[in-house]
C-alpha cells in the first residue's frame, strides 16, 4: 500500500507542474522498474557476440556521398543540449562553455549548421533553455535553430521513496529525464511532427559536447538509400572501454546494448572482454522520423531501461537529503526498432568533453577544426591516443583550469601523456613532448615560461 501511496504524490506532483499524461506514464514505468529492482539482467547465454565481419564500416561508404548531399535538404541535426558542466564545476550550460579558438560548442554547432545549409534542433533541459535561448539570439544566426524541452521527473527519496522536497530551490525537486527521453520529448512537443510537415525525413542526433559528431554525408546517404528506420554508430572498443556498455545480439537476431548495470556478477569477465564484445555506442544516432512518428503514435511511449543514478536531492550540498534520479538512455531503444542497424565509425567521431583533461586535449593543436569534417585529430600527430592527468586540487574545475591556462592548452602535438601535479601555470607557446611529469611540491605557484618546450620530467620543490 505504501508504493501505491507513493504513487499517488508523484502523479499530484507531476500533474500540478501540467506535465503530459504520457510522460507520467512513463516516470510510473520507470519508477516501478527501479524500485520494485526489476534490473533486466541480460545474461551471457541470452546474447551473441557482434563481430566486426556483421557491420558496415564506414570507410567504404563514399559512394553514398553523393544521395547523402541530396538528402541534406530533408535532414535535420538534432544536439541534446541539457546538460550543465557540473563536472568541471559550474551549475550553467556546458555547450556555452569556450572549447576551441575561444568559441564554445554552441557557437561551432551552429556554424558548422549554417555553413552545411542544415537544419538544425537543440533539444533543452529545463535547466538549459533559458540561458540557451538568450545564447542564440546574441548569435544572431540567420535560420535559429528549433528548440524544444526534455521532460522531467520528479527526484525520489532514498529513505522512503516519496518525492523530493527542497523548499530552498523547488528546482532542485526536479532532474532532466535523461537523453532516453528525446523520443518522448521529440514527439509530445509537436517539433517532430512539424519537422515531418515541412520535408524532414532524417534525423541525426549527438550531444552537445561531442565535436566530432558531424553531420557526415557519406553516413546519410548510406542511410537514405538502406531506408532504415534505425542506425547507431559505433566505435571498437578500447581497454579504457571494458567497463561500459557493449553492442550484442538477442536471441531473435535484434540488436541490443548491454549497460554494466544489465551484467550478471559471475560475467563481467564476458563485459569487459574487448575482443568478444567489440563494439561501444557512440551516442551518435540517425533515425527516419516518419517511422518514429509512426512509433509514437501507437506506442505513446517509449520502454527502455530504467538507471538508477543516486544523488543527493541538491548536488553539492552534503547535508540534503539522499536521493535517485531516474533516467533512461537513448540508445537503448535500438532493440525496439524491427531493421535498425549499427554502423562502424572511426574513434575521431567521438571526442566528448566531460573533464578539464578533455578540454585541453580538444584546446590543443592535436586536434583542428574545419569545415568539411569538423573536429579531428591533426594529421601532424605523432600520437594517436593521449593520457592526460591533471591535479584536481588546481585544474578540476573550468575556473581553475582557465587560470592556469590564460592563453589556452599547450602544444601536444608530440605528447603521448601528461601529469600535473601541483600548481603550475602555463605561459604561452609552452610545447609538451612524449611523456612528461610536471610536479610543484612547493606551496607557491610556479611558471612555465612563454615558449618553453618540455619533453623530460620537471620537479619543483
Amino acid at each position: 500500500m505504501t508504493e501505491k501511496n507513493n504513487l499517488n504524490l508523484f502523479i499530484e506532483k507531476m500533474k500540478a507542474e501540467s506535465i503530459p499524461s504520457s510522460v507520467i506514464n512513463s516516470f510510473l514505468f520507470c519508477y516501478d522498474e527501479a524500485i520494485q529492482k526489476k534490473k533486466g539482467l541480460i545474461s551471457e547465454t541470452e546474447i551473441s557476440p557482434v563481430f566486426p565481419n556483421e557491420i558496415k564500416d564506414a570507410k567504404t561508404l563514399e559512394r553514398h556521398q553523393a544521395s547523402g548531399e541530396q538528402a541534406l535538404k530533408k535532414t535535420v541535426a538534432i544536439v541534446l543540449n541539457g546538460g550543465l558542466g557540473t563536472s568541471m564545476g559550474l551549475d550553467s550550460t556546458k555547450s556555452l562553455i569556450p572549447v576551441k579558438e575561444g568559441r564554445s560548442f554552441l557557437e561551432i554547432i551552429m556554424e558548422r549548421s549554417e555553413k552545411k545549409s542544415a537544419r538544425l534542433a537543440l533539444m533543452n533541459s529545463f535547466n538549459t533553455h533559458d540561458e540557451t535561448c538568450r545564447a542564440v539570439a546574441e548569435l544572431n544566426p540567420q535560420r535559429p535553430p528549433d528548440m524544444f524541452v526534455q521532460n522531467k521527473f520528479p527526484k525520489i527519496l532514498q529513505e522512503n521513496h516519496k518525492p523530493a522536497l527542497w523548499p530552498d530551490n523547488p528546482y532542485m525537486e526536479w532532474n532532466p529525464a535523461g537523453h532516453g527521453d528525446f523520443y518522448l520529448a521529440f514527439y509530445e512537443s509537436g517539433t517532430l511532427k512539424s519537422l515531418i510537415d515541412q520535408g524532414i525525413v532524417y534525423g541525426f542526433v549527438s550531444n552537445s559536447d561531442n565535436l566530432g559528431a558531424s553531420l557526415d554525408t557519406s553516413l546519410l546517404g548510406y542511410f537514405a538509400d538502406r531506408n532504415a528506420p534505425f542506425m547507431m554508430e559505433v566505435a571498437r572498443r578500447t581497454k579504457s572501454d571494458s567497463k561500459g556498455g557493449h553492442l550484442a545480439r538477442d536471441k531473435n537476431g535484434r540488436l541490443i546494448l548491454r549497460e554494466s548495470s544489465q551484467c550478471r556478477e559471475n560475467e563481467t569477465a564476458f563485459f569487459s572482454d574487448i575482443d568478444r564484445h567489440c563494439f561501444f555506442n557512440t551516442n551518435n544516432i540517425w533515425i527516419n522520423l516518419k517511422f518514429l512518428y509512426d512509433f509514437m503514435q501507437k506506442e505513446k511511449i517509449i520502454r527502455l531501461p530504467t538507471i538508477l543514478n543516486p544523488k543527493h536531492v541538491c548536488p553539492g550540498n552534503t547535508k540534503s537529503p539522499l536521493g535517485y534520479h531516474l533516467e533512461t538512455a537513448m540508445g537503448s531503444a535500438i532493440s525496439l526498432f524491427q531493421g535498425a542497424e549499427a554502423i562502424l565509425v572511426s574513434r575521431s567521431r567521438f571526442y566528448p568533453v566531460k573533464r578539464c583533461e578533455d578540454l585541453m586535449a580538444i584546446d590543443s593543436d592535436r586536434f583542428i577544426f574545419s569545415e568539411k569534417k569538423g573536429l579531428a585529430l591533426s594529421p601532424d600527430s605523432t600520437h594517436e591516443a593521449i593520457f592526460i592527468d591533471l591535479d584536481p586540487a588546481y585544474y578540476g574545475t573550468l575556473a581553475s583550469f582557465q587560470k592556469r591556462f590564460p592563453h589556452g592548452a599547450p602544444s601536444l602535438l608530440h605528447c603521448r601523456s601528461v601529469k600535473i601535479k601541483g600548481d603550475v601555470l602555463f605561459e604561452e607557446g609552452v610545447t609538451l613532448k612524449g611523456d612528461v611529469v610536471i610536479e610543484n611540491r612547493s606551496k607557491k605557484s610556479v611558471t612555465l615560461p612563454k615558449g618553453a618546450v618540455v619533453d623530460r620530467d620537471i620537479l619543483f620543490q
